[in-house]
Order: C-alpha cells, then structure tokens, then sequence
C-alpha cells in the first residue's frame, strides 16, 4: 500500500483547502492499494480494495493504521448491501447497536438510517453519542441516496486543532472537562417528522463528564473532545462555559483542519470518532439523502492526568454498547 500526495491539478473534488503535512507516511502493506490525501491535515482516498471481498489481516491492519494518520478514509463506488458494511465495520472492533434512543433500520440492529426525509439532519458540528460514557471508536457511513447537489459531510482533525492552540490555552484545555448531554437543542425541528425524531433523541436522558483534551489510546495524539453535545464545563458557569467551548471550537472548524466529502451513491467513509468531529449541511431543500451508519464499539476516554469518563445522569447505555460493561 502506497500513499501518494496528488498534484494541485488532480486533487479530487473532496479535498478541502490543504494545510500542512505534520503526520508520516502510511506504512506500505500487499501491493495493488493506494492511498491518496484529499485534505493537507485530514483525509485520505483508498483505491484498490474490494470491500465486498474477504480482507487479509495486513491489509485491516494497513487501514487501521492509514485510519491513525488521516483519521478519515473514502472508499469510492463500493455498492455494499447492509450486511457488507456491517462485515467491513466489524473487522474494526465489535459493533454497537444503531443508537441509545433512535431508532434502527428495520430487521438491522446495528445499522442507524441517516435519512433527511425524516428528520435526521445533523446541521452541527458533533462528535458521535459523546453523550453515553463509551462513545464509539469509529463510524462508517454509505451512501445509498444523494441529492445532485449538496449533502455532503465535513470532517474536522481534532488533534491538528490541539496542536494549534496557543501554549497558554493549551494547558487551560488540559485541565478542564466537559459535560455532554443528548438532551439540548441537537437541530431545530424543521417538520413534524423531525419534531418525532427529536422527541425520540431525547426520551433516555443522558449526562457524561469527559475530558476536553482526550489522549488517543491508539497513537497517544491529544484531540480537543468536544463538540455539539459538550454543553457545559465543570467548575464554570453557562456562559462562561459557553464563550470557552466556543473559543476552543473555533480550532477545530478551522478550514485548514477540515475536509469536505462529497457523496457518490456506493460511497463508505470510515473514520475515527475519538478524535475528529463531523457536520451534513442542510443545503439540499427538500431532496432525498440516505445513509446508513455502524458504529464500532469505544473505550471510556482518558485526559491528560489519567482521569476517566464519568456518568452524570443516566445508566450505563449497555443496550447500546458492548463497551459499557
């Protein structure tokens, strides 16, 4: 497996504008798999691999690892049914089931439909259920329906967004910690549908205190662990919680640290939940726009001085994860 950097002509339509490369290579692993960046700090196409078809374990270990550096990988015109993508996200870890209060696809436990006809419209940067005390490691999302324009999904490098802090807000960021809940303002209702959807979301009520610097228990980076469902901060009041968890956000979204992923039908994007955020922009009207999401099973998140995850309100969401015991 090669990584490759592609000319400023040949950058594909998913690259935002590139930063700087602060990480290393990708490991070369069995011949015939390529590795593209699309983002300077984010980012990278997989081409040569069938995901329909049986992958030998160098060839997981290599996307586990291309996983650790470019922290989100597109793999295009794969055309997976349901139980491929589940096959594909289990060689990552155990799976978690849809969602702790919504919903999942029919006769498929594992698998959450991201259906804008519904309601389901994530116009919010957010980290995925941060809100439960073992969030997940990773997410894959496919693509079944995609408007013609629009739909598509950003994805931001919290650990770039560390590493630019200033040293004085760095260490602030070292010691404080957060408290994301699932039951807040997530996105306005725009219909009756979305209304539903909302009181779904919130009908288990979850509070969990986590760390705002986690430290990757895989590559030992640090990421800013924050996102739409951190609602407060510990030891602050609402509003100064709300003017330092907007300051600290400002890093994360900053383009530099984000890349831009626009949707082919048979498309699957896998990436890393512990330390990116991601965001849909509703800017599609009243087109259709199907996903289908599985999410493999996390760890309890660890800050800068050992400390661990806590439960503030609500149960261990062992329905939902096999991590929660």
């Amino acid at each position: 497996m090669t990584t490759t950097t592609p000319a400023a002509s040949a950058v594909p339509r998913t690259a935002s504008t590139p930063g700087t490369r602060d990480t290393p290579s990708t490991p070369s692993t069995p011949g015939g798999v390529e590795i593209r960046r699309i983002g300077g700090r984010i980012g990278a196409e997989v081409r040569g691999l069938d995901l329909a078809g049986e992958l030998s374990p160098g060839t997981v270990h290599a996307v586990d690892a291309a996983l650790r550096e470019h922290k989100a990988l597109v793999f295009r015109n794969q055309h997976l049914d349901d139980a491929g993508q589940l096959r594909f996200a289990s060689l990552f870890g155990e799976l978690t089931t849809a969602h702790p209060t919504v919903p999942s696809v029919d006769g498929q436990p594992n698998i959450l439909p991201v259906d804008g006809d519904e309601g389901i419209r994530a116009n919010h940067w957010h980290t995925d259920v941060t809100f439960v005390r073992t969030p997940p490691k990773a997410s894959t999302l496919r693509a079944l329906v995609v408007p013609p324009y629009g739909g598509d999904t950003l994805i931001a490098n919290a650990a770039a967004a560390y590493r630019d802090l200033p040293e004085p807000l760095r260490e602030l960021a070292d010691r404080l910690w957060a408290v994301h809940t699932n039951a807040h303002d997530y996105a306005e209702p725009r219909n009756e549908k979305a209304a539903e959807h909302r009181r779904r979301f919130v009908s288990r009520r979850y509070r969990t205190a986590h760390p705002v610097v986690r430290v990757h228990p895989e590559s030992g980076e640090r990421g800013l662990f924050i996102g739409g469902f951190a609602q407060s901060l510990l030891g602050f009041g609402p509003a100064e919680s709300r003017d330092l968890l907007r300051l600290l956000q400002s890093y994360v979204i900053r383009p530099e640290n984000v890349v831009r992923i626009a949707w082919n039908p048979g498309d699957l994007v896998l990436f890393d939940n512990r330390v990116t955020q991601h965001y849909a922009p509703d800017d599609y009207g009243d087109l259709p726009r199907l996903l289908h999401r599985v999410t493999v099973a996390g760890d309890v998140p660890v800050g800068v001085d050992g400390g661990r995850s806590r439960t503030v309100e609500g149960d261990d969401a062992a329905h939902y994860t096999p991590s929660a015991a």
